[in-house]
């Protein structure tokens, strides 16, 4: 897979470079400094995932997120950061972003998570996925009030168990698009923007017990 970085550290970058320079599925194309031309760099680089850091010059990450997924919704987008500040955890997911890692733990987790983002899943630090679940805690509708079809449940089931978009396909034996048709539509009815909103408003509202 094709992957691009954003970090106005130099540090970071580098080290982002290192992390993957040797690991024969991820092909790091370029890392960028700053976001200000984030469509140009995606139109001459072509990534399938982009690791992208919040606090940058000009354009944060959490607007250049808004901005990629109006303009290519199918580019999964990895956060990274140094602090798990709760406002910019739900900012950037409610944004569009698949998953969020703070930036000390990229050395273990760095790879393990654009392998998980690419294959359709939502790599999260436990700290900020606690986060996430205990935001939505709140909201007491059952998946009724949501008028999911079965088909539709069956998929956030999966999705729930940590399945991929891939592995569901192969579970359910359906084409591959099929699953991404009945994601948007889940997210359409469960009124969010991502995987890791739709899971844990399943988990939240004890969708399935």
């Amino acid at each position: 897979m094709n992957v691009i970085a954003y970090d106005d550290n130099k540090h970071i970058r580098q080290s982002v470079e290192m992390l993957l320079s040797d690991i024969a599925d991820i092909q790091l194309v370029k890392t960028f400094e700053h976001c200000a031309n984030v469509l140009f760099d995606i139109e001459i680089t072509n990534p399938d995932v982009i690791v992208m850091d919040i606090d940058m010059p000009e354009v944060n990450g959490i607007e250049a997120v808004k901005i990629i997924k109006k303009h290519h919704p199918n580019i999964q987008i990895l956060m990274q950061t140094v602090f798990d500040d709760d406002e910019k955890v739900f900012r950037a997911i409610r944004a569009g972003a698949s998953g969020y890692l703070l930036k000390n733990e990229l050395g273990k987790n760095l790879v393990s998570a654009i392998n998980e983002v690419y294959l359709g899943g939502s790599p999260m630090t436990p700290s900020i996925a606690r986060k996430v679940l205990l935001q939505l805690q709140s909201n007491t509708q059952s998946k009724e009030e949501f008028n999911l079809t079965k088909r539709e449940e069956e998929v956030l089931r999966f999705l729930v168990n940590g399945l991929s978009y891939k592995m569901i396909s192969n579970e359910m034996k359906i084409s591959y698009d099929t699953v991404r048709a009945h994601i948007k539509k889940i997210y359409e009815k469960l009124h969010v923007s991502s995987m890791t909103e739709a899971v844990a408003k399943a988990i939240n509202h004890n969708f399935f017990g």
